[in-house]
């Protein structure tokens, strides 16, 4: 990932335009989704941006689908502390086609298919990143597929594997199952044999968790997912993967069997509405998990963070991750699960089918939207 806080975008545009990229004309611009402050939906606005080529160790890439990730619904809001000050262009995922190579870059070849991973900055049809933090696209995987499979992947499978040390016979606690990180954690339960996963999701998603492997769907809006889970499991589970934070981080401490680990990997609790909500951020806050080593000592519990956002330095490590996920995927055993699809110009419409979570999978944006639609966005 990116190793300065500065976007990629923001190191293309500062860089000399070099002999090699590919058609000067067509490379001077390209449309970007920016942030031009914090707040609601149409904080987000189409603009265009000047290109230029790579930089020595740098890739161009023509993006042909990006991810929506629950993170960048925190960052519109200026609840990501990992995003630059707007204006800034989001985006920590993409998927696209090498278009030019910079000087000493010697593993990647224009017309090459990747996956690009990075800190911010993805969101637009042209981006110049370091050649590291590309990986290429498996055999028969589509673009919108790549976009989806790189933030998401790679948390469930290091918090339920490096984490939470998966095994056969155990069973998992998933919240938000349908979503982008519930559904490839559910995909990576079901690679180890015998696991029991229950999965909290709104009772219309139940069917399809079911037929995703999830053996427990608790619809949490009409019930305590804690008491249901107890009802199925008197002992607990093994394993709390826990995306909330504020009291749900106490009640999956609680859930946990004796050994069992608890993993928080965000703050959804944080969103309540299109804007920041000072009221949920006290009360998350304030109810926000807490507990001390000695106290550990006496519970046999492990307590994990987890942070994509912070491992930027840790190439090799990620490295090998992706690897195994694009394994898994060749293997047929994972495949990325797309909700919907949505242009640039109707990033609104994108994030508020994330935020209502109506979405079962990953929402993706591409550049491309038919001139009408574009029209009708701007109007």
């Amino acid at each position: 990932m990116a190793t300065e806080p500065a976007p990629a975008a923001a190191a293309a545009a500062a860089a000399p335009e070099p002999e090699q990229a590919p058609g000067p004309e067509e490379a001077a611009e390209h449309r970007a989704l920016v942030l031009t402050g914090f707040g609601g939906y149409e904080k987000l606005k189409v603009q265009a941006r000047r290109g230029a080529g790579p930089r020595p160790g740098e890739v161009s890439v023509s993006v042909r689908a990006c991810g929506l990730n629950f993170a960048d619904l925190m960052a519109r809001q200026g609840l990501y502390d990992r995003l630059p000050p707007p204006p800034v262009c989001p985006g920590m995922e993409c998927a696209g086609t090498v278009r030019a190579v910079g000087e000493g870059v010697r593993d990647r070849q224009v017309g090459d298919k990747v996956m690009v991973l990075a800190r911010s900055g993805l969101w637009q049809e042209v981006v110049n990143v370091p050649s590291s933090q590309t990986f290429p696209m498996p055999e028969g995987m589509s673009f919108e597929e790549a976009a989806a499979l790189l933030v998401n992947y790679i948390t469930a499978y290091m918090i339920l594997f490096d984490f939470g040390n998966l095994r056969p016979n155990q069973s998992v606690l998933i919240h938000m199952a349908a979503g982008g990180v519930g559904t490839a954690a559910i995909q990576l339960c079901k690679t180890v044999e015998n696991v029991t996963i229950f999965g909290t999701a709104s009772a219309s998603k139940h069917d399809s968790l079911k037929e995703s492997g999830v053996a427990h769907p608790i619809d949490y809006r009409t019930m305590d997912y804690a008491e249901e889970v107890r009802k199925i499991s008197p002992k607990g589970v093994d394993i709390v993967l826990d995306p909330l934070g504020g009291s749900d981080t106490t009640k999956a401490f609680n859930l946990l069997k004796p050994m069992g680990k608890l993993i928080t990997y965000g703050v959804a609790n944080l969103l309540t509405g299109q804007k920041k909500n000072l009221m949920a951020m006290a009360k998350t806050w304030w109810n926000q998990f807490s507990i001390n080593a000695l106290q550990l000592l006496h519970q046999n519990k492990a307590v994990c963070g987890y942070h994509l956002g912070y491992m930027d330095e840790e190439v090799e490590l990620l490295r090998s991750v992706v690897a195994k996920l694009v394994n898994l995927y060749s293997q047929g055993k994972i495949k990325p699960k797309i909700d919907s699809v949505w242009p640039f110009d109707q990033v609104a419409e994108a994030m508020r089918q994330m935020q209502e979570k109506k979405n079962v999978g990953k929402v993706i944006l591409v550049p491309e939207a038919p001139k009408e639609e574009s029209k009708k966005a701007e109007n």
